[in-house]
């Protein structure tokens, strides 16, 4: 084979396993990583309109109830798919507000709103509950449509939760029930009918009306940016279903975009387009989407939101390593080819001027060549070895937390069947958050040491005797030694370790700065030295 020949097939060694999208689909991809780019701009808009509304309740005693009620809602308005904790506050606002006025109809519209935040988080009991207070009949056609709406996307959204074959129809009929109410009193020519047929249409499963509905949404009227988002997000659930990816992509994409404009943090767009994407063998982009949908996830703060998340991401990130291993190997493979082309030209050359020179030259350069190579392929072998052990403790890890959910959850269907609501909250404490973190640290402990297990005495190594830090005991790090034991193997973003540890980016510089200046060693080299601690 010509070194042309050689050169070719190796490129298309390399580039072998790349997707391609359609143009379509591959330009809104490109778009939404470019409007992911700039959100914090949109961030910060939808911050400075709250800081304007909350500059106006600072001086409380100087406007109406009426009018702390309106700007209370307009806050409301602006933290509800934003931020959990602040739309329940301000809810919570919004009531008290409504019983100062002694206006029944603020009271129930406010009430309605606290539901809202507590469906949005998947508190569905609570939702239901609060719900359930609610008497529509002396209210306006407004507040009815709202609470009718609101009742049967409850009662669907815990159909979809429980999956079970004998409460999930008849959750569904209830739905029904209350959207029909909804929908004999809405206009058939306005944007909340259709959207509500549209919902009703697709837990019928009747695709095709419940898609003519809501690519009505988009054709006939001009939607908001969330109303857009919805529409697009349940036509790319359709197109997924019937096999149409490209344009479930698009859909998705259009969705996701739309919910980034709005400051949405609570959207559940950009979490399936990952997931449409590593069904389609894009896992690059698959793995960006889904780290954003779970910093997003984080920052809305719901819990719902976060295990919806935690669901995808493991599995997207197991592919994701797989697929960077595969692309080392092929390196490997060009730089063996290469390493070979090298010797080649200098046996040429030796043979063509038998210049000793020239043979010290190839014999230098094929020991340094013969080096390099050992140093990969020891690196390799121990991202493997690291690989393999990770993976297994992965999956361990994520079987024992299946476990442990599905037991959580028995004991509260067993709580809900048998009617003992109050004793729910005494299985929902059972859940030590707590707990559960410092065992998950010492199981990395665990398992970092089985990697590394002279990390501890060669990181001591690098201090005074007395300025070393010492474990509890031989399975543990400190906390130290754990911060850079997370960067031994890869984790070098601060936000990223501080988000694995429960610390601020400011505690994690605080702990490193202060190892580095109790260290033997210059501060510039320390973790350089740590990176050279083998494993094994």
């Amino acid at each position: 084979m010509t070194y042309k020949g050689i050169f070719i097939a190796l490129l298309f060694l390399l580039f072998s396993t790349v997707v391609l999208a359609s143009p379509k689909a591959d330009s809104l991809l490109n778009e939404l990583s470019s409007t992911i780019n700039s959100r914090h701009r949109f961030i910060e808009q939808k911050k400075e309109r709250l800081e304007e509304l909350k500059k106006v309740m600072k001086n409380v005693g100087d406007i109406s109830l009426q009018q702390q009620f309106s700007i209370y809602n307009k806050l409301y308005n602006e933290y509800r798919t934003f931020q959990y904790d602040s739309a329940f506050t301000y809810a919570l606002n919004l009531q008290k507000t409504a019983r100062q006025l002694s206006d029944p109809v603020r009271e129930t519209y406010a009430k309605l709103k606290l539901s809202h935040t507590l469906l949005s988080s998947g508190m569905y009991k609570e939702a239901l509950d609060s719900l359930h207070t609610v008497n529509p009949n002396q209210m306006p056609d407004s507040i009815k449509i709202d609470y009718y709406a609101l009742t049967a996307r409850a009662y669907y959204d815990l159909s979809g939760y429980t999956q079970d074959s004998y409460y999930t129809p008849r959750y569904n009929n209830t739905g029904e029930r209350y959207v029909d109410s909804a929908l004999a009193l809405l206009d058939t020519n306005t944007l909340w009918f259709y959207a509500l047929r549209g919902m009703k249409h697709e837990i019928a499963v009747q695709p095709e009306k419940a898609r003519a509905d809501f690519q009505t949404i988009l054709n006939k009227f001009n939607p908001s940016l969330n109303q857009y988002a919805m529409a697009a997000n349940s036509l790319g659930n359709y197109y997924y279903k019937q096999g149409h990816t490209d344009k479930a992509i698009e859909m998705m994409a259009r969705a996701a975009i739309a919910d980034i404009k709005a400051s949405v943090k609570e959207g559940v767009a950009l979490m399936t387009l990952a997931e449409f994407l590593y069904n389609n063998g894009d896992e690059g982009r698959a793995y960006d989407y889904i780290k954003q949908a779970q910093e997003d996830a984080t920052y809305y703060g719901a819990k719902q939101r976060k295990i919806q998340v935690a669901a995808i991401l493991p599995v997207i990130e197991g592919e994701r390593l797989t697929t960077v291993e595969g692309q080392r190997g092929r390196l490997v493979v060009y730089a063996v080819v290469v390493t070979l082309l090298s010797v080649l030209v200098l046996v040429f050359a030796f043979i063509i001027f038998r210049q000793l020179k020239q043979l010290r030259v190839a014999k230098r350069t094929v020991t340094e060549a013969n080096t390099k190579l050992q140093e990969v392929n020891e690196s390799l072998f121990e991202a493997n070895r690291i690989k393999e052990e990770y993976i297994g403790y992965s999956f361990n890890m994520y079987s024992e937390y299946i476990d442990k959910m599905e037991k959580f959850k028995k004991a509260l269907d067993k709580k809900v069947i048998a009617k003992k609501y109050d004793e729910i909250n005494h299985v929902m404490k059972s859940l030590n958050l707590k707990k559960e973190r410092e065992a998950l640290y010492l199981s990395f402990d665990k398992i970092f040491l089985k990697l590394f297990p002279n990390f501890v005495p060669s990181f001591n190594s690098f201090f005074k005797e007395e300025d070393q830090f010492i474990p509890k005991d031989e399975q543990s790090l400190t906390i130290e030694q754990r911060i850079f034991a997370l960067i031994r193997i890869g984790i070098t973003d601060h936000e990223q370790i501080a988000r694995i540890l429960e610390y601020s980016v400011n505690t994690i510089y605080t702990y490193k700065s202060k190892v580095k200046k109790r260290s033997l060693l210059p501060n510039e080299n320390f973790e350089r030295k740590i990176m050279e601690i083998k494993a094994f």
